[in-house]
């Protein structure tokens, strides 16, 4: 049986039934660690263009999540003709696994994480997903997911530990243990892992990675094309089209979710006592191989 997530934000139980197509392709990406970006380079892939018709959202929902109901995302994916590529923060073993689907994840340095997730939560209007959410699925089960989170320290140093401790979908440990549910089933043929920095590092080598992993066949220039059509600069420009639920108002800056797109920003938070604790904590939670690979993807680890 699948491991249940369950939050505010999303519940993995939603996947219960769903009726996978042959080709599907599943996004499953701890949060801040570059799902839309993945998103967008899916959707070129798939669709072989960089404007699409509708919000990029709506084209690659986020199935779990609990501000628009089941019924309705379920219909917008059953409508689709083209290949279904879907959302989910969910990890790998809370997934329904299906030989004809591909899995793909990617990965980020979890120290850029915490930082990303800061801005994200602070950039976030509460008020319109409590009103989305009691909207699609209501509020009384609200009492079942445990006491709100309580504020985070206004010291930057301290909310940083805070996050290291933090066991819930925003923390560190949960960080890791949905890459790893990936790194243990890394050899399979329709699991896909890649890494932020690699993104960075080489999009138009990366984005033909991806494509090999699909089974679709772009040539090298069109490549180059898609990759360039996906910077982090023409992201940011679209950002009404591209950034998650700004059609509904989520964000108070749609613009601001793509925030800054680089990586090392952890540098002005942790000196070398605190990177030292981090450490620590990192290899509490997983092996050295996926320790180190987390923290820089597969072309700075050879």
């Amino acid at each position: 049986m699948p491991v249940r997530y369950r939050n505010i934000v999303y519940d993995s139980a939603r996947w219960d039934g769903f009726e996978h197509r042959d080709g599907d392709i599943v996004i499953s990406t701890p949060p801040k660690c570059g799902t839309t970006w993945t998103q967008m380079l899916v959707a070129m892939l798939v669709l072989d263009a960089t404007e699409f018709d509708r919000p990029l959202a709506v084209i690659t929902p986020w199935l779990d999540m609990t501000t628009r109901s089941l019924a309705s995302v379920v219909a917008d994916l059953d409508a689709q003709e083209h290949r279904r590529f879907i959302k989910t923060h969910t990890p790998l073993d809370g997934l329904p696994m299906d030989d004809r689907v591909t899995y793909v994840c990617v990965a980020r340095d979890p120290r850029d994480v915490a930082l990303s997730m800061e801005h994200h939560l602070s950039n976030m209007d509460f008020e319109v997903l409590l009103a989305m959410r009691a909207e699609a699925v209501g509020l009384d089960d609200l009492g079942e997911l445990g006491p709100p989170p309580a504020p985070l320290p206004d010291d930057p140093i301290e909310r940083f530990a805070h996050w290291m401790a933090a066991t819930d979908f925003r923390g560190l440990a949960h960080t890791l243990h949905h890459v790893e549910t990936f790194w243990e089933r890394r050899d399979q043929a329709n699991v896909a892992l890649f890494h932020y920095a690699d993104y960075q590092a080489d999009l138009p080598g990366q984005l033909a990675r991806l494509a090999s992993a699909l089974g679709i066949e772009r040539s090298e220039e069109r490549l180059a094309e898609l990759a360039a059509a996906a910077s982090f600069a023409n992201m940011k420009a679209r950002a009404g089209d591209l950034a998650p639920n700004a059609d509904i108002g989520l964000w108070r800056s749609a613009e601001s979710f793509f925030h800054r797109g680089v990586s090392g920003q952890w540098r002005d938070v942790l000196d070398d006592e605190g990177l030292e604790r981090y450490w620590a904590r990192v290899h509490e939670l997983v092996g050295p191989d996926l320790a180190a690979w987390t923290h820089q993807g597969w072309l700075a680890g050879g």
